[in-house]
């Protein structure tokens, strides 16, 4: 039986896509890289917080560690050899449209013998973020670009905010004007504490900080 494993970046995107890849995919696993600082490479929010997630959607957690910088070569290397040890056959992404993103994963699974899937792949971000809200999703904003919205939005609510985005804003920050980490949604048995104390600024982003 083919072995699906989702590319988990703690985020809502990830979650929605898992929910619908899990209507007709017995998927294996999470699966998630970790900075030598202890945080989750695609997000930035600490791994305890991504094991929590984990646990509440009753499924198991692979990781990756990663050196800090990580040379593409090398992330693809500690991958593709975890998800063999794994006995993967099908990695499931969260990317909504971007397709040199997309392009570059499936040429990173060139000859390994696994596939890319890509659940939500082009369905408009606007009927998106509704279904995601109406299907239960809840996500908190962790990491924003300033430039395009306000630095106080990290450690709101997303789906408080979707209705009050700034023109041009695409209302799943699929350019990169935010990021989020989902505390509840499809399939969790639970809700996940995301205890944001403050801010910091990481590369021209403004991040959050977490409690324990």
């Amino acid at each position: 039986m083919p072995a699906a494993w989702m590319s988990w970046s703690g985020g809502k995107d990830s979650a929605y896509a898992l929910a619908v890849a899990r209507e007709d995919t017995e998927v294996a696993g999470l699966h998630t890289t970790v900075g030598a600082d202890g945080l989750v490479v695609a997000s930035h929010v600490p791994l305890a917080l991504v094991r929590a997630q984990a646990a509440a959607l009753g499924l198991p957690l692979e990781t990756v560690e990663l050196p800090s910088p990580c040379p593409n070569d090398v992330y693809e290397e500690r991958t593709r050899a975890s998800w063999v040890r794994l006995g993967a056959t099908e990695i499931l992404y969260g990317d909504l449209f971007l397709a040199d993103i997309r392009a570059y994963r499936e040429q990173a699974l060139a000859g390994t013998g696994l596939a890319a899937r890509f659940p939500l792949w082009e369905r408009a971000t606007g009927p998106l973020a509704r279904a995601m809200i109406d299907g239960g999703v809840r996500a908190t904003v962790v990491c924003v670009d300033p430039a395009r919205v306000p630095a106080a939005w990290v450690g709101r609510a997303w789906h408080d905010l979707v209705d009050d985005l700034p023109a041009g804003v695409d209302p799943c920050g699929e350019n990169g004007e935010f990021h989020t980490v989902v505390t509840d949604g499809p399939g969790f048995r639970h809700p996940v504490d995301a205890p944001v104390t403050g801010t910091a600024e990481r590369d021209g982003f403004v991040v959050a900080t977490f409690g324990t």
